[in-house]
């Protein structure tokens, strides 16, 4: 036991070493990188705040007087925390990257030192998720600096969690010890890779809510289409007419092809922003008859509706019966637990009667 504590707190002590040597190794360009990746993370944050404040400003629109002061106070905003977001921006923005903080500072010097982390292939696949996510032109910032916050809270965590479990276990505190050596150290693990899984996660989440935009989406195209409008208006009125990812994604194609941008790369970048079949499909469809009139794309978008909304009903019975089948285990327990309420007390009779 003593031999495994050793080994224990000799790489500890390795990784705890290793992480300030890192530290006092970064330079302004780690830093830089750092400040980068704070500012795009705290400017996404603050539009988050901002679209919770706005459905919750359009909800308290259907109340007056008293009742709409009440419902305000008790909705509460999130003025002061994008003020304080905004502030620290400004402080970034302004050259004092400091602000940035110094615990990702000794994963962007692993990163910018060792090939394989910084160009590898988990950077490359967390990248593809940023794009998606972000857009190529804040991708680099925040794969960089997940990827350093990856490394760096894996070196201290792991450090950290050893040092105080063998402390406690050389402490004689039972079962402390061993618990925060296995438990502590698996977090800290789990930690790091949560910082790889998020983007995939958010990346479903925004494709299941494209996928499930669309039909309406395609299906206003053909029907602006079709009466005559030009493609080009038709995608800017149907972008401008609801709320969402998709119909957010459409608004930065409209302004790409706004400023003279190329049809072609415009929607190529619209297909790998949304990173779905149906989008893919309309996008393509879009781009092979630009020079064939509005017939010809008329009919492809009704076909695609009609696809899509076809889609639409196969996806909402799978839903379903997804949820039927989540339903059934609670619904099982519900009816054992009334068998045992009703037995219980006949059993407790005829116990009764029986003495």
């Amino acid at each position: 036991m003593k031999i495994i504590l050793m080994v224990l707190l000799l790489l500890s002590s390795a990784l705890i070493a290793a992480w300030f040597m890192l530290l006092f190794k970064s330079g302004r360009d780690d830093a830089v990188s750092a400040a980068y990746d704070r500012l795009l993370s705290n400017t996404l944050k603050i539009e988050k705040l901002r679209q919770a404040d706005a459905v919750k400003a359009a909800a308290l629109k259907q109340y007056t007087g008293v009742i709409y002061s009440f419902m305000k106070l008790i909705s509460g905003s999130h003025e002061k925390e994008i003020s304080k977001l905004e502030s620290l921006n400004d402080a970034l923005r302004g050259g004092n990257i400091g602000k940035a903080g110094i615990m990702t500072l000794p994963g962007h010097v692993l990163r910018r030192s060792f090939t394989f982390i910084g160009e590898g292939a988990l950077y490359k696949t967390l990248q593809l998720r940023h794009i998606e996510l972000y857009g190529k032109k804040n991708a680099e910032y925040k794969t960089n600096g997940v990827l350093a916050a990856m490394c760096s809270y894996a070196i201290i965590g792991v450090g950290l969690t050893l040092a105080l479990g063998i402390w406690m276990t050389a402490l004689e505190a039972g079962i402390i010890g061993p618990v925060i050596l296995l438990v502590g150290t698996g977090l800290a693990v789990m930690l790091a890779y949560s910082l790889y899984d998020e983007p995939r996660a958010e990346a479903a989440k925004r494709r299941e809510k494209i996928a499930r935009q669309f039909p309406n989406v395609v299906s206003k195209l053909a029907l602006l289409v079709c009466s005559g409008m030009i493609m080009d208006r038709a995608w800017n009125e149907t972008a401008d007419s609801h709320a969402g990812e998709l119909y957010t994604e459409m608004k930065k194609t409209a302004n790409e092809l706004n400023q003279n941008i190329a049809p072609e790369a415009a929607y190529s970048n619209f297909i790998v922003r949304c990173n779905t079949k149906e989008t893919s499909k309309l996008a393509s469809a879009i781009l092979q008859n630009l020079s064939k009139g509005n017939a010809e794309i008329g009919n492809l978008l009704r076909e695609l509706a009609h696809e899509a909304w076809q889609e639409r009903r196969h996806t909402a019975k799978r839903d379903a019966e997804k949820a039927n089948s989540q339903l059934l285990i609670p619904t099982m327990l519900l009816f054992i637990s009334i068998l045992i309420m009703i037995a219980a007390p006949i059993a407790m009779m005829l116990s009764g009667a029986m003495l």
